[in-house]
């Protein structure tokens, strides 16, 4: 449970922050990982049952990756424990010499609820496979499958709830994962080589998040993960509810903040003082013919790259916009050939790399400020934007009837009773919720 501090004990994991923003809170570190020293800010992909869809591991390593994220539970299922242990890790399996994070497998009560069963001993699913084996997921269990992977960093077993969810089942969840943590760690047999995250949840309930990290700060884990977010939370709580806990979280302690992976929720949280990110959407966005942008995705499926024979982006250094147009990518796109989403999956990781590179620098070169304006304003007011999130943002009229169309597709307000600030364009054209977070730490946008 210790991290080793002063004592000569060997450390799976040191954060040795490099520089801090005068600005923000964000800040950059080295974190030495046994197989990585990964630099943070930094974003992990998602490789769930072992493997990056659409890319192999010698070209994560060419774009720079430096961790990337596997699922317990599906691992468990597939390869499975004793495989992982006769070939000595998943490292070895998918010859992967960088660093790895498990999931715990917690998030699988939300996402397969209608195949869990919750109880104080573990989560029982049902295979997702063939509708008819059961699996019960417990602390330990969950322990002994991610030791037996061997990941850098592992994630205790939480009770997720949907941060829809609100009442005693919040409450709930948070102590049973208290308890957990507990006996994850009990059951951990690898301290020395790989490090334990506990899960801070709590809901959207600042009282619970405040008890959760009073409670899990008392372990001295070696870094803590921000969980139960990005479930459809309005975003003007979702970053509240982080602001918080960066606040109350070690300062010399990595903070990782599950399930981000957006381009502006990236650069805000870095501002908040998040450190780690982990998303599918990248990859998965990909495979829906979505490319990623400083001016918003592009949706290449549209007509009207046909003959538009630009790369993706023409700064982009990865191979996909060295050798290809837009207009290529749509015909295979639009043809539904595999290749499209391996092609534009990699240069959407090389976006999300080259995007962390650049939080990095400017906060080195302490001009993160003039970086987030830059980037808000390329997003969100660039001409010609195409994609649901990007492209010219403008501010909302508030007398649109109730049905307007068109608005989400140019990244606006939805019309109508969306009185929520986190879907609210504001006058200058950036979202509302940005707008105060950054000016939490007295930031404004032009």
């Amino acid at each position: 449970m210790d991290d080793g501090d002063g004592d000569g004990e060997q450390r799976p994991l040191i954060f040795d922050i490099q520089a801090r923003c005068s600005y923000t809170k964000g800040r950059v570190a080295h974190m030495r990982l046994p197989h990585h020293t990964a630099h943070t800010p930094v974003f992990m992909p998602v490789g769930t049952s072992g493997c990056m869809k659409g890319l192999t591991t010698h070209q994560l390593e060419e774009l720079d990756c430096h961790i990337i994220l596997g699922n317990t539970y599906h691992l468990a299922l597939q390869p499975g424990k004793d495989l992982l242990n006769k070939v000595g890790g998943l490292h070895r399996f998918m010859n992967w010499n960088r660093g790895m994070l498990t999931d715990s497998g917690g998030f699988q009560m939300v996402s397969l609820l209608q195949l869990s069963e919750i109880t104080e001993d573990g989560v029982n699913f049902v295979s997702p496979f063939d509708g008819v084996t059961s699996t019960l997921l417990t602390p330990e269990h969950s322990i002994e499958i991610q030791n037996a992977i061997g990941a850098d960093i592992m994630m205790q077993l939480d009770d997720v709830v949907s941060s829809l969810v609100t009442g005693p089942r919040v409450e709930e969840a948070m102590w049973r994962s208290i308890r957990w943590l507990d006996r994850c760690f009990a059951a951990h047999a690898k301290p020395k080589t790989q490090s334990l995250f506990p899960i801070i949840q709590g809901g959207l309930d600042e009282r619970l998040r405040r008890i959760c990290i009073a409670e899990m700060v008392k372990r001295n884990a070696n870094g803590y993960a921000i969980g139960g977010l990005s479930g459809g939370e309005s975003k003007d709580v979702f970053w509240r509810i982080v602001s918080l806990c960066t606040d109350l979280l070690p300062e010399n302690k990595p903070r990782y903040c599950m399930g981000v992976g957006y381009g502006e929720d990236l650069v805000v949280c870095s501002a908040l003082g998040v450190d780690m990110y982990d998303c599918v959407y990248p990859t998965r966005t990909a495979r829906f013919g979505t490319a990623l942008s400083r001016s918003g995705p592009l949706r290449l499926q549209h007509q009207h790259f046909e003959r538009d024979h630009r790369p993706i982006e023409d700064d982009c250094g990865c191979s996909t916009c060295k050798r290809f147009t837009r207009s290529y990518l749509h015909r295979l796109v639009h043809s539904r050939e595999t290749v499209a989403c391996h092609l534009i999956s990699l240069h959407n990781i090389a976006y999300q790399m080259r995007l962390m590179r650049d939080i990095r620098a400017s906060i080195t070169r302490d001009e993160f400020p003039q970086f987030i304006r830059t980037f808000m304003r390329t997003f969100y007011k660039t001409e010609g934007g195409t994609g649901s999130r990007g492209g010219r943002a403008r501010p909302a009229d508030p007398t649109a009837d109730d049905d307007a169309s068109g608005g989400a597709e140019l990244g606006e307000r939805p019309r109508g009773k969306a009185d929520d600030p986190g879907k609210v364009i504001g006058p200058r054209g950036y979202p509302l919720w940005i707008e105060n977070a950054l000016g939490s730490m007295q930031i404004s946008l032009d």
